[in-house]
């Protein structure tokens, strides 16, 4: 098996894991100043005067998605990116269906109060209620994510194709804010304004302040995209990754 051939399956695999995990862990909202320690930040916006970065825990690992998402791009083009992101939707939504079966069985009678000592009166109960608030979260972020990739794509083609190889860090974080735009958008429309009631105001105000968070995210992480460049260089040889970044710019 050729170098090309083992780096896309480590990407591929990073970056489906990746994609899946932040799918399922994305059902809790964690309070990011508390959780570092700080008071609660109390910001006014849409009419709310006590806004605070209360994020879903799917926050975590998207930005490091949407990182193996350029490197993708770099080096194996639209074709790669594709590939990786439907079968990565296509591994989610198998992922949503199972979640409802599992749902749907009836719990044996001891493991039910399993936990009762614990403070869990009923497992059943706490396992329907913590995997079945996810199931609108995962419907949007499923065509989030489909079109968040979709878009980066396209981005990070138009600036590479204006910049050359120059200015990775343009055409990469770029990509990424656009895309993490629409993404934190479409999901927690579809999550909480669709799939919860939630009032249109309150929804563009969480949209705002998970948007923030990613912003500053993606600005932070960007000596990491040089870091991974530099490694899979060495890896390829100069020779060969030059080959497959200018193989990847061709259209597909």
């Amino acid at each position: 098996m050729s170098k090309s051939s083992k780096l896309f399956i480590v990407l591929g695999a990073f970056f489906i894991t990746n994609a899946i995990i932040a799918e399922f862990i994305g059902i809790k909202i964690f309070s990011l100043e508390n959780s570092l320690g700080f008071e609660s930040l109390k910001i006014k916006m849409f009419g709310f005067d006590d806004l605070s970065f209360n994020l879903t825990t799917g926050v975590l690992l998207w930005p490091f998605v949407f990182i193996m998402t350029d490197i993708i791009n770099e080096y194996y083009g639209k074709k790669g990116v594709k590939l990786l992101s439907y079968l990565a939707a296509g591994m989610i939504l198998y992922g949503f269906v199972m979640v409802f079966v599992s749902i749907k069985t009836t719990g044996a009678a001891w493991w039910i109060g399993s936990s009762i000592n614990k403070g869990v009166p009923n497992m059943q109960l706490a396992f329907q209620s913590i995997f079945g608030q996810g199931l609108w979260i995962i419907a949007g972020s499923l065509v989030a994510f489909l079109l968040g990739q979709l878009i980066d794509v396209w981005v990070f083609h138009y600036i590479k194709t204006k910049s050359g190889n120059k200015m990775l860090w343009l055409r990469s974080t770029g990509s990424t804010l656009v895309s993490q735009f629409i993404d934190s958008f479409v999901v927690l429309f579809i999550a909480f304004y669709i799939g919860n009631d939630w009032s249109f105001k309150l929804v563009m105000a969480i949209c705002v302040m998970n948007y923030l968070y990613k912003f500053v995210v993606a600005l932070a992480l960007t000596p990491l995209l040089y870091i991974i460049h530099y490694f899979i260089d060495n890896y390829l040889g100069k020779e060969e990754a030059e080959k497959m970044m200018k193989a990847a710019e061709m259209p597909k």
